[in-house]
């Protein structure tokens, strides 16, 4: 799967990693849905920083489809529960 980090790059991610990132979303969604700015802002952080070490990152120059567009960590509170759905950023 290829993941975008918006303003930063494209990540590889294996089937592999797809649970831990799942349960990332998760604590992602839960704090989105209480409102709660400071574990908002944790939980994104953990999400995108296990997206960046787990992934391998895809070089600027190749151009690939992404399967999955992730905000960046100056995403507002406001903007990522826009782009939520039932299943969190990461559907499964």
């Amino acid at each position: 799967m290829i993941m975008r980090i918006l303003g930063e790059g494209q990540y590889e991610i294996t089937e592999g990693h797809l649970d831990h990132l799942n349960e990332l979303d998760s604590s992602l969604q839960t704090a989105a849905d209480t409102g709660d700015e400071a574990v908002f802002a944790s939980a994104l952080s953990a999400l995108l920083d296990a997206v960046r070490s787990l992934g391998t990152q895809l070089p600027d120059d190749r151009i690939t489809p992404s399967d999955l567009v992730l905000p960046d960590e100056a995403t507002s509170l406001a903007q990522v529960r826009e782009l939520l759905s039932d299943e969190g950023l990461i559907p499964g």
